[in-house]
């Protein structure tokens, strides 16, 4: 696999966290750079660190998964992107930032960081799965994961902060096509080579 596609999985991957981080931030009063940075950081080491998990789980079926290796990168990218399109589609609550954290100024939940980010990161384990057919890419993959994760978490905050009720943008679609293409792309590539 090559880098670019794992960028472009990492992007798609990061969708859920950067919708989460723009949803939180319109809710915030002002943008506070080293507190969201610092919630940035369990965003990203979550992302990250999932695919090795599932990397691990697959390993123990290296050998069967060889022959099956590109429907299963297919079945699991195209499977998550679904999701993540059908769940951009849901009605959301217009509630009155209701749960949300409107009232702190820095202080930080970490629980609430925490459950959001692995919530967020449970496609990046099934991900995982993909580069046990890729041997040695899981570490620039999860490194790729998630720096990109970091990224578009601490930009989310931003945009969410100072532009939220300003933009309307189905940002969780937007990854589930992404991942769609993606998985499309590695499928295509492995029955146009004979592999």
């Amino acid at each position: 696999m090559d880098f670019i596609s794992i960028i472009i999985i990492a992007v798609g991957l990061a969708m859920d966290s950067f919708a989460v981080c723009i949803g939180k931030g319109m809710c915030r009063q002002r943008f506070y750079a080293w507190r969201s940075l610092k919630i940035a950081l369990v965003f990203g080491f979550f992302q990250g660190f999932m695919p090795l998990i599932g990397y691990a789980l697959g390993i123990g079926f290296a050998a069967w998964m060889e022959r099956f290796d590109h429907w299963l990168a297919f079945f699991i990218l195209t499977v998550i992107g679904i999701k993540m399109v059908y769940e951009s589609i849901l009605p959301k609550s217009d509630g009155d930032c209701a749960g949300c954290d409107c009232k702190e100024d820095i202080i930080i939940d970490w629980k609430k960081v925490a459950i959001l980010a692995f919530a967020t990161s449970v496609d990046a384990m099934a991900t995982g799965l993909i580069f046990v057919s890729y041997p040695g890419t899981i570490l620039t993959a999860m490194l790729t994961i998630g720096l990109v994760t970091l990224f578009f978490t601490f930009l989310g905050m931003f945009i969410g902060v100072r532009f939220g009720k300003k933009i309307r943008c189905n940002i969780e679609m937007i990854g589930g096509v992404i991942l769609i293409v993606i998985g499309m792309k590695i499928l295509l590539e492995h029955l146009l080579n004979g592999a």
